[in-house]
């Protein structure tokens, strides 16, 4: 009998291959599965944040490493760790805020972004994400006080 098992890419009805996600998204699913063993094993997600912070390319390492500093210093209640392979901080296992650097998907702009746990709630609405090309003073301002709502 032959084996009859199926790429992991499929094939549509032409025949053609389809690629229903990109080596990038690929790459970060496998970094959440790596990433979920870890916190059922209770790795330090510390350690793991400031590795891949280590291996990112400047400038993104320098901006994820100043955002670290502002949001231990703002929230330190708030857990590092890795969430899809990128820079996030967690409040009693869910993540309230993370840092997309522009290398991970190859994107023009890194992004701090807010998830639904943050309390930044402003009427029918506000913004959950922001566009980083470089960090002034002005904006580590503005970040720490969101950073403060979000967990208050």
């Amino acid at each position: 009998m032959s084996d009859t098992r199926k790429s992991a890419k499929s094939t549509t009805a032409t025949g053609k291959t389809s690629k229903r996600f990109s080596d990038e998204e690929r790459a970060a699913m496998k970094e959440r599965a790596k990433e979920l063993k870890a916190e059922a094993g209770k790795a330090d997600g510390e350690r793991a944040l400031l590795a891949k912070l280590a291996e990112m390319p400047e400038p993104d390492r320098a901006m994820g490493e100043r955002l670290h500093a502002i949001i231990k210093a703002s929230a330190p209640d708030l857990t590092p760790k890795t969430w899809y392979g990128m820079p996030a901080y967690a409040k009693d296992g869910k993540v309230v805020c993370f840092f997309t650097p522009a290398s991970k998907f190859k994107e023009r702009y890194a992004t701090f972004g807010f998830n639904a746990t943050a309390n930044l709630d402003e009427g029918t609405m506000w913004p959950t994400a922001f566009a980083l090309t470089e960090l002034t003073a002005d904006d580590e301002a503005r970040i720490g006080a969101l950073v403060k709502k979000a967990v208050s």
